[in-house]
């Protein structure tokens, strides 16, 4: 069994807000109860999105609240060979191809067919380009998925219990490199964590419909699929989920923030200061359902 290695990968498009603070703590806590390794990566791949100075603000508000990582910080931005290193790997073995399609184009093919997605959900590719571009100019990179990917891709999450998701259905072939040239969420994350080490994925369950596509990704590459624990979502006064684009604030780092946190985690600790509160919550997360770690998958042949 490899030794534990956790991370936190937040995208800099401004400063953590109450709910990105539950996911890191959760992060954080999972680590340091199983004496492992805790990493903080942060995703600035997709330039379009970036707010200056994020970066560099996030790291400060996770230093406030007492989460130092392990090791320094790996910047996505700075990884752009090794996310193409992989790309081409897939492309030798028939495993990706180039896509011309638009969004638009997209849609139209699926209303076509009946199939136009629902408020909030992602279009399923319909396979216009894996047969060929038909002379048109490559846009996009896409994954190729395998035969099996007609049936359920199962794997258990350890807070949300058993998940699967019929990727061919509900996904199709997913982006690996954006028409703009930004590499896609799923491929580098994919990467990073094997270059990392990652045996651990703690984060938000708004992630959770990505983990599919990223133990398909890890199987052909040849990388081990890691173990995954989805952590409740922090709701705003309208039921909708914090987020950045949506205007959620950041949060005051401290004491207050992190036992609110806790409190979404199903920890109840008390503690008059920040180091005390941080190592009663360890020993609490110790003691919890969530210490257990089921068996990481072996990693398959490239």
């Amino acid at each position: 069994m490899p030794p534990y290695i956790g991370r936190f990968a937040p995208s800099p498009t401004g400063p953590l807000h109450a709910g990105s603070l539950v996911a890191a703590l959760a992060s954080w806590l999972d680590a340091r109860a199983h004496d492992g390794i805790w990493l903080v990566r942060i995703e600035d791949v997709d330039f379009t999105r970036i707010q200056p100075g994020a970066g560099q603000r996030i790291l400060q508000q996770l230093a406030d609240c007492g989460l130092l990582p392990d090791q320094v910080p790996v910047w996505q931005s700075q990884r752009g060979a090794a996310y193409q290193y992989a790309l081409d790997a897939l492309i030798r073995a028939d495993l990706a191809y180039p896509c011309a399609c638009s969004r638009s184009e997209i849609l139209t093919v699926l209303a076509q067919q009946g199939r136009l997605p629902a408020r909030g959900q992602e279009p399923v590719y319909p396979g216009t380009c894996r047969a060929g571009l038909n002379g048109r100019a490559a846009r996009a990179w896409r994954v190729r998925l395998p035969e099996d990917a007609g049936q359920p891709l199962h794997w258990c999450d350890r807070w949300m219990g058993a998940q699967s998701q019929v990727l061919s259905q509900e996904v199709g072939d997913f982006v690996l490199k954006r028409a703009d040239g930004v590499w896609a969420y799923q491929l580098a994350v994919v990467v990073d964590d094997a270059a990392q080490g990652v045996t651990d994925v703690v984060r938000g369950e708004d992630l959770s419909s990505s983990t599919a596509r990223q133990i398909a990704l890890q199987r052909l590459l040849g990388l081990p699929t890691l173990r995954y624990l989805h952590t409740p979502l922090v709701l705003d006064a309208q039921g909708e989920k914090l987020s950045k684009h949506l205007g959620a604030q950041a949060f005051v780092a401290g004491r207050q923030s992190v036992q609110a946190a806790l409190c979404v985690l199903g920890l109840d600790v008390q503690a008059d200061t920040l180091p005390e509160l941080l190592a009663q919550a360890v020993h609490a997360w110790r003691g919890s359902r969530l210490r257990a770690l089921p068996a990481a998958q072996a990693p398959r042949p490239a």
